[in-house]
């Protein structure tokens, strides 16, 4: 199957709902709730994990083997650390992400007694006090701290707010949409992700397509602090495709435009078979990709096979520059991701043994080796071996 005209004002419209839902990680239900009343209105059925994972089956014409594009709701934040005497909040990061980033945003508290604004600082913060010893200044979160707007001169008062240690930060994202495609924003890792998908599913929905095999559509809520798709993933799943963010940076192949296709993060090389068909599909149908390596990256895929998941996974991305700090991305790539996702739900699968989780050698994929390979490939052409169950081109999920 070709890939499917994706609706870019829907694209565009979903993403900056996302993003005006703060979902840092461990403050995730309002996201959750948005997310699982789309996929209705998209005509699927939802069901949450105990702690708000989202898992919606479309109905493919086998229900073995099935498909998994996976996302995460979760975002960056921070968490209150210390009750300052200063009447400021000392913060420790959810997620990685650099305190260089945090100086100067805007933020919202959330706490028993309702929300409060604010502004990370870093502690020397005034030039006509301070003056150089301001760019003096380490950077690190213990040189940074929340200026509450509220009455607060010191701890007391924080306390009298009902500001308690642990109490959820979320970090304004701050949104461009630029004219020219560019979107600037914080959070687009992974916002852009499940807009996407919503974008992918919905162009499925409209044109009523067919699937080979069932398709679950997820979307983990903790995959910034590394648990992810540990719990999510049926037993049906036989691959599961992330959508995350790439690196564009240099010494990095990842690009703001078309998709981006990873084939190693730090866990190590996604399944051969899986990505070596997501790139066939867009020479296929002319969908610009390029590959990248991870060296310090981690998606959901990595933690659904460390929980022990016997899937095969592949990581497909759009290119953000300056990921997790003020990033910015273009609508080429998410378009180009959703085509993508649509080309691979509608096409064939190719790996029949993959219906099941255990089976013999029958049907048992082949990777190229090379001289080997080939005095197989002949061998095989003259009759000399029979081997219709072991074809010598590597399989495709």
């Amino acid at each position: 199957m070709k890939r499917l005209t994706i609706d870019a004002e829907y694209l565009s419209d979903i993403l900056k709902a996302l993003l005006s839902i703060p979902s840092p990680t461990g403050y995730t239900d309002p996201i959750v709730r948005f997310v699982t009343g789309e996929l209705e209105k998209l005509g699927l059925d939802v069901e949450l994990t105990r702690r708000g994972a989202i898992r919606a089956i479309r109905r493919g014409i086998d229900s073995r083997g099935a498909r998994a594009i996976v996302s995460h709701v979760d975002t960056l934040g921070a968490q209150v650390k210390y009750l300052k005497g200063n009447g400021r909040l000392e913060l420790v990061p959810i997620g990685t992400w650099s305190a260089r980033f945090a100086e100067g945003a805007r933020a919202t508290i959330f706490t028993e007694k309702g929300a409060y604004r604010g502004t990370i600082l870093p502690l020397k913060a005034s030039g006509h006090t301070y003056n150089d010893e301001i760019d003096e200044l380490p950077v690190g979160w213990r040189y940074v701290e929340l200026r509450v707007d509220a009455l607060t001169r010191d701890e007391e008062d924080l306390d009298k707010l009902g500001i308690e240690i642990g109490d959820i930060v979320a970090i304004d994202p701050q949104p461009e949409f630029l004219d020219n495609g560019f979107i600037v924003s914080r959070h687009l890792d992974n916002k852009a992700g499940v807009a996407l998908m919503l974008a992918a599913l919905k162009a499925m929905q409209d044109e009523k397509i067919e699937t080979p095999v069932a398709t679950h559509w997820l979307f983990t809520i903790a995959e910034e602090v590394g648990v992810g798709a540990s719990s999510i993933v049926d037993h049906d799943v036989a691959s599961l495709v992330s959508v995350d963010n790439g690196t564009s940076a240099p010494g990095q192949n990842s690009s703001e435009f078309g998709v981006t296709i990873a084939m190693a993060d730090q866990t190590g090389p996604f399944d051969f078979h899986l990505t070596k068909k997501l790139v066939d599909l867009c020479r296929h149908n002319d969908i610009r990709y390029q590959k990248d390596v991870f060296r310090y990256y981690r998606s959901d895929s990595a933690s659904a096979v460390e929980a022990g998941a016997d899937v095969r996974t592949a990581l497909i991305t759009f290119g953000v520059d300056a990921s997790h700090g003020y990033e910015r991305i273009h609508m080429h790539a998410l378009r180009s991701l959703a085509e993508l996702i649509t080309a691979y739900l509608t096409s064939d699968v190719e790996i029949k043994r993959d219906f099941q989780q255990h089976g013999p050698m029958t049907g048992f994929t082949r990777q190229p080796t090379g001289k080997a390979d080939q005095e197989l490939s002949a061998d095989v052409e003259t009759g000399k071996i029979d081997d219709p169950e072991h074809p010598h081109h590597s399989g495709h999920a």
